[in-house]
Protein backbone atom coordinates (compact mmCIF):
# COMPACT_ATOMS: atom_id res chain seq x y z
CA UNK A 1 0.00 0.00 0.00
CA UNK A 2 1.24 3.48 -0.93
CA UNK A 3 0.49 6.73 0.90
CA UNK A 4 0.42 10.13 -0.80
CA UNK A 5 -0.04 13.65 0.51
CA UNK A 6 -3.57 14.75 -0.30
CA UNK A 7 -5.38 18.09 -0.45
CA UNK A 8 -8.95 18.89 -1.38
CA UNK A 9 -9.34 22.59 -2.24
CA UNK A 10 -12.00 24.82 -3.73
CA UNK A 11 -10.66 27.03 -6.54
CA UNK A 12 -11.84 30.51 -7.56
CA UNK A 13 -13.40 31.23 -4.18
CA UNK A 14 -14.51 34.82 -3.60
CA UNK A 15 -15.69 36.05 -0.20
CA UNK A 16 -18.48 33.60 0.68
CA UNK A 17 -18.60 31.66 -2.60
CA UNK A 18 -17.97 27.92 -2.53
CA UNK A 19 -15.65 27.85 -5.55
CA UNK A 20 -14.99 24.71 -7.55
CA UNK A 21 -13.68 21.62 -5.70
CA UNK A 22 -10.64 19.67 -6.86
CA UNK A 23 -8.54 16.97 -5.23
CA UNK A 24 -4.75 16.80 -5.56
CA UNK A 25 -2.46 13.85 -4.89
CA UNK A 26 1.24 14.63 -4.66
CA UNK A 27 3.08 11.58 -6.01
CA UNK A 28 6.69 12.75 -5.58
CA UNK A 29 8.84 10.15 -7.41
CA UNK A 30 6.14 7.49 -7.39
CA UNK A 31 4.32 6.50 -10.57
CA UNK A 32 0.65 5.55 -10.86
CA UNK A 33 -0.75 3.80 -13.90
CA UNK A 34 -3.62 5.40 -15.87
CA UNK A 35 -5.98 2.77 -14.47
CA UNK A 36 -4.90 3.58 -10.91
CA UNK A 37 -5.41 7.31 -11.48
CA UNK A 38 -8.81 6.66 -13.03
CA UNK A 39 -9.78 4.52 -10.05
CA UNK A 40 -8.83 7.29 -7.61
CA UNK A 41 -10.77 9.87 -9.65
CA UNK A 42 -13.79 7.56 -9.86
CA UNK A 43 -13.76 7.27 -6.07
CA UNK A 44 -14.18 11.06 -5.97
CA UNK A 45 -17.37 11.12 -8.07
CA UNK A 46 -19.81 13.57 -6.51
CA UNK A 47 -17.14 14.94 -4.18
CA UNK A 48 -14.92 16.92 -6.56
CA UNK A 49 -15.11 17.81 -10.25
CA UNK A 50 -11.58 16.63 -11.09
CA UNK A 51 -8.65 14.94 -9.42
CA UNK A 52 -5.13 16.21 -10.16
CA UNK A 53 -2.01 14.08 -9.88
CA UNK A 54 1.11 16.15 -9.24
CA UNK A 55 4.32 14.29 -10.02
CA UNK A 56 7.99 14.85 -10.83
CA UNK A 57 8.85 16.34 -14.22
CA UNK A 58 12.07 16.05 -16.22
CA UNK A 59 11.46 19.38 -17.98
CA UNK A 60 9.55 21.56 -15.48
CA UNK A 61 8.99 22.17 -11.78
CA UNK A 62 6.26 19.51 -11.68
CA UNK A 63 3.87 17.58 -13.89
CA UNK A 64 0.06 17.62 -13.66
CA UNK A 65 -2.28 14.94 -14.95
CA UNK A 66 -6.06 15.42 -14.75
CA UNK A 67 -8.90 12.94 -14.37
CA UNK A 68 -12.64 13.27 -13.91
CA UNK A 69 -14.72 10.39 -12.60
CA UNK A 70 -15.34 9.43 -16.24
CA UNK A 71 -12.02 9.82 -18.07
CA UNK A 72 -8.68 11.61 -18.37
CA UNK A 73 -9.16 15.33 -19.03
CA UNK A 74 -6.93 17.22 -21.46
CA UNK A 75 -6.62 20.23 -19.15
CA UNK A 76 -8.30 21.39 -15.95
CA UNK A 77 -8.03 25.06 -15.09
CA UNK A 78 -9.61 25.03 -11.66
CA UNK A 79 -7.63 21.92 -10.73
CA UNK A 80 -4.41 23.70 -11.71
CA UNK A 81 -5.37 26.73 -9.62
CA UNK A 82 -6.24 24.57 -6.59
CA UNK A 83 -3.10 22.45 -6.84
CA UNK A 84 -0.57 25.17 -7.59
CA UNK A 85 -1.98 27.63 -5.03
CA UNK A 86 -1.35 25.09 -2.25
CA UNK A 87 1.89 23.81 -3.79
CA UNK A 88 3.40 27.30 -3.88
CA UNK A 89 1.92 28.77 -0.71
CA UNK A 90 3.08 25.90 1.50
CA UNK A 91 6.60 25.65 0.10
CA UNK A 92 8.88 28.52 1.26
CA UNK A 93 11.33 27.81 -1.56
CA UNK A 94 8.58 28.35 -4.13
CA UNK A 95 6.77 31.23 -2.45
CA UNK A 96 9.57 33.63 -3.39
CA UNK A 97 9.59 32.57 -7.05
CA UNK A 98 7.52 34.73 -9.42
CA UNK A 99 7.12 32.10 -12.16
CA UNK A 100 7.05 28.30 -12.19
CA UNK A 101 6.97 25.97 -15.16
CA UNK A 102 4.41 23.18 -15.11
CA UNK A 103 4.29 20.23 -17.48
CA UNK A 104 0.77 19.09 -18.32
CA UNK A 105 0.16 15.58 -19.54
CA UNK A 106 -1.56 16.62 -22.79
CA UNK A 107 -1.07 20.38 -23.29
CA UNK A 108 2.70 20.80 -22.95
CA UNK A 109 4.53 23.11 -20.55
CA UNK A 110 2.76 26.21 -19.22
CA UNK A 111 3.80 29.03 -16.89
CA UNK A 112 2.27 29.58 -13.47
CA UNK A 113 2.60 33.13 -12.10
CA UNK A 114 2.85 33.47 -8.34
CA UNK A 115 0.95 36.55 -7.17
CA UNK A 116 -0.04 35.17 -3.77
CA UNK A 117 1.59 37.98 -1.79
CA UNK A 118 0.25 40.80 -3.99
CA UNK A 119 -3.22 39.47 -4.94
CA UNK A 120 -3.66 36.25 -2.94
CA UNK A 121 -3.88 34.47 -6.30
CA UNK A 122 -1.98 32.42 -8.81
CA UNK A 123 -2.33 32.93 -12.55
CA UNK A 124 -2.11 30.15 -15.10
CA UNK A 125 -1.00 30.59 -18.69
CA UNK A 126 -3.77 29.17 -20.84
CA UNK A 127 -2.84 26.81 -23.68
CA UNK A 128 -2.71 28.46 -27.12
CA UNK A 129 -6.23 28.77 -28.56
CA UNK A 130 -7.45 26.69 -31.48
CA UNK A 131 -10.56 27.75 -33.43
CA UNK A 132 -13.05 25.23 -34.85
CA UNK A 133 -15.87 25.90 -37.31
CA UNK A 134 -19.43 26.08 -36.00
CA UNK A 135 -21.91 24.05 -38.02
CA UNK A 136 -24.63 24.02 -35.37
CA UNK A 137 -27.68 26.26 -35.63
CA UNK A 138 -28.95 28.44 -32.80
CA UNK A 139 -32.11 26.32 -32.63
CA UNK A 140 -30.10 23.09 -32.18
CA UNK A 141 -28.07 24.65 -29.40
CA UNK A 142 -31.17 26.10 -27.70
CA UNK A 143 -32.86 22.71 -27.76
CA UNK A 144 -29.83 20.95 -26.24
CA UNK A 145 -29.56 23.58 -23.48
CA UNK A 146 -33.34 23.72 -22.84
CA UNK A 147 -33.25 27.44 -23.52
CA UNK A 148 -36.51 29.32 -24.15
CA UNK A 149 -36.96 30.62 -27.68
CA UNK A 150 -35.10 33.88 -28.30
CA UNK A 151 -32.59 33.31 -25.49
CA UNK A 152 -29.49 33.32 -27.70
CA UNK A 153 -28.16 36.80 -28.41
CA UNK A 154 -28.14 37.40 -32.18
CA UNK A 155 -25.66 40.31 -31.96
CA UNK A 156 -22.70 38.29 -30.67
CA UNK A 157 -21.33 35.25 -32.51
CA UNK A 158 -21.46 31.60 -31.48
CA UNK A 159 -17.96 30.13 -31.67
CA UNK A 160 -15.93 27.04 -30.72
CA UNK A 161 -12.52 27.74 -29.18
CA UNK A 162 -10.15 25.29 -27.50
CA UNK A 163 -7.92 26.92 -24.87
CA UNK A 164 -7.49 23.74 -22.88
CA UNK A 165 -10.87 22.19 -23.64
CA UNK A 166 -12.97 22.47 -26.81
CA UNK A 167 -15.54 25.04 -25.74
CA UNK A 168 -18.80 25.99 -27.45
CA UNK A 169 -19.34 29.66 -26.57
CA UNK A 170 -22.95 30.85 -26.65
CA UNK A 171 -24.09 34.46 -25.99
CA UNK A 172 -27.34 34.80 -24.03
CA UNK A 173 -29.69 37.76 -24.36
CA UNK A 174 -30.10 38.49 -20.63
CA UNK A 175 -28.61 37.63 -17.25
CA UNK A 176 -31.97 36.42 -15.97
CA UNK A 177 -32.22 33.81 -18.71
CA UNK A 178 -28.59 32.82 -18.42
CA UNK A 179 -28.63 32.08 -14.69
CA UNK A 180 -32.00 30.28 -14.63
CA UNK A 181 -31.51 27.54 -17.26
CA UNK A 182 -30.75 23.98 -16.11
CA UNK A 183 -30.52 21.54 -19.04
CA UNK A 184 -31.03 17.79 -18.86
CA UNK A 185 -27.60 16.22 -18.30
CA UNK A 186 -28.18 13.18 -20.53
CA UNK A 187 -29.54 15.22 -23.43
CA UNK A 188 -26.65 17.66 -23.19
CA UNK A 189 -24.08 14.87 -22.88
CA UNK A 190 -25.35 13.24 -26.07
CA UNK A 191 -25.22 16.61 -27.83
CA UNK A 192 -21.61 17.21 -26.73
CA UNK A 193 -20.42 13.74 -27.69
CA UNK A 194 -22.15 13.88 -31.07
CA UNK A 195 -20.59 17.26 -31.90
CA UNK A 196 -17.12 16.68 -30.38
CA UNK A 197 -17.57 19.41 -27.75
CA UNK A 198 -15.88 19.19 -24.35
CA UNK A 199 -17.77 21.95 -22.53
CA UNK A 200 -20.38 24.62 -23.25
CA UNK A 201 -19.95 28.18 -21.95
CA UNK A 202 -22.91 30.55 -21.99
CA UNK A 203 -22.42 34.21 -21.16
CA UNK A 204 -24.09 37.56 -20.67
CA UNK A 205 -22.61 41.04 -20.43
CA UNK A 206 -25.25 41.82 -17.81
CA UNK A 207 -23.74 41.25 -14.36
CA UNK A 208 -24.88 41.25 -10.76
CA UNK A 209 -21.74 43.08 -9.56
CA UNK A 210 -20.94 46.06 -11.75
CA UNK A 211 -17.24 45.65 -10.94
CA UNK A 212 -17.25 42.46 -13.00
CA UNK A 213 -16.91 42.31 -16.78
CA UNK A 214 -19.30 39.49 -17.69
CA UNK A 215 -21.24 36.56 -16.29
CA UNK A 216 -20.60 32.98 -17.43
CA UNK A 217 -21.80 29.46 -16.80
CA UNK A 218 -20.11 26.26 -17.98
CA UNK A 219 -21.74 22.89 -18.60
CA UNK A 220 -19.57 19.75 -18.71
CA UNK A 221 -21.78 16.64 -18.87
CA UNK A 222 -19.09 14.76 -20.82
CA UNK A 223 -17.08 14.55 -17.59
CA UNK A 224 -19.84 13.17 -15.39
CA UNK A 225 -21.49 16.31 -14.01
CA UNK A 226 -23.84 18.93 -15.40
CA UNK A 227 -22.27 22.22 -14.37
CA UNK A 228 -18.75 23.37 -13.57
CA UNK A 229 -19.18 26.18 -11.02
CA UNK A 230 -15.87 27.98 -11.77
CA UNK A 231 -13.78 27.21 -14.83
CA UNK A 232 -10.27 28.11 -15.98
CA UNK A 233 -10.27 26.47 -19.41
CA UNK A 234 -13.75 27.67 -20.34
CA UNK A 235 -13.11 31.24 -19.29
CA UNK A 236 -9.74 31.12 -21.10
CA UNK A 237 -11.62 30.24 -24.28
CA UNK A 238 -14.01 33.10 -23.48
CA UNK A 239 -11.05 35.46 -22.99
CA UNK A 240 -9.74 34.59 -26.45
CA UNK A 241 -13.26 35.09 -27.80
CA UNK A 242 -13.39 38.56 -26.26
CA UNK A 243 -9.97 39.50 -27.63
CA UNK A 244 -10.67 38.34 -31.17
CA UNK A 245 -14.09 40.03 -31.19
CA UNK A 246 -12.50 43.31 -29.99
CA UNK A 247 -14.66 43.25 -26.88
CA UNK A 248 -11.74 43.39 -24.42
CA UNK A 249 -8.27 44.94 -24.49
CA UNK A 250 -6.52 42.38 -22.26
CA UNK A 251 -6.38 44.47 -19.09
CA UNK A 252 -7.27 42.74 -15.77
CA UNK A 253 -10.95 41.84 -15.42
CA UNK A 254 -13.07 39.57 -13.24
CA UNK A 255 -15.71 37.16 -14.54
CA UNK A 256 -18.54 36.14 -12.22
CA UNK A 257 -19.69 32.56 -12.76
CA UNK A 258 -22.58 30.40 -11.63
CA UNK A 259 -26.30 29.81 -11.78
CA UNK A 260 -28.99 31.21 -9.51
CA UNK A 261 -28.48 28.32 -7.10
CA UNK A 262 -25.16 29.61 -5.72
CA UNK A 263 -23.09 32.64 -4.72
CA UNK A 264 -21.15 33.52 -7.84
CA UNK A 265 -17.49 32.56 -8.06
CA UNK A 266 -14.76 34.87 -9.36
CA UNK A 267 -12.35 34.08 -12.20
CA UNK A 268 -9.66 36.66 -12.96
CA UNK A 269 -8.45 37.20 -16.51
CA UNK A 270 -5.63 39.24 -17.99
CA UNK A 271 -3.00 39.03 -20.70
CA UNK A 272 0.78 38.87 -20.41
CA UNK A 273 3.18 38.78 -23.35
CA UNK A 274 0.16 38.38 -25.66
CA UNK A 275 -1.03 35.27 -23.81
CA UNK A 276 -4.20 34.83 -21.79
CA UNK A 277 -3.81 34.23 -18.06
CA UNK A 278 -6.60 33.06 -15.77
CA UNK A 279 -6.26 33.32 -12.03
CA UNK A 280 -7.76 33.08 -8.60
CA UNK A 281 -7.28 31.85 -5.08
CA UNK A 282 -8.10 28.51 -3.47
CA UNK A 283 -9.52 27.55 -0.10
CA UNK A 284 -8.22 24.33 1.44
CA UNK A 285 -10.95 22.09 2.82
CA UNK A 286 -9.23 18.77 3.60
CA UNK A 287 -5.59 17.74 4.05
CA UNK A 288 -4.17 14.35 4.88
CA UNK A 289 -2.91 11.08 3.43
CA UNK A 290 -4.43 9.06 0.61
CA UNK A 291 -3.77 5.30 0.50
CA UNK A 292 -3.64 3.23 -2.67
Amino acid sequence: MKQFNYIKSNAFTSQNSEGNPAAALFLRDEVLSPSEMQQVASEHKGFVMETVFCSKSDCADCKLTYYSSECEVDFCGHGTIATMYSYIKENPNLLSRPVLEVETNRKGVINVYNEIESEDAVYIEAPAPIEYPVTLSASEISKALSLPRGSIDTIQRIRIIDAGLRTLIVPISSLEREISVYPDINTLKSFCLKNDIDIILIFSFEVEDMNNFAHTRVFAPKYGYLEDPATGSGNSAFANYLLSENLWNGSPITIEQGGDDRIYNAVKLKTHAQKVLFGGRATKKIEGGYYI
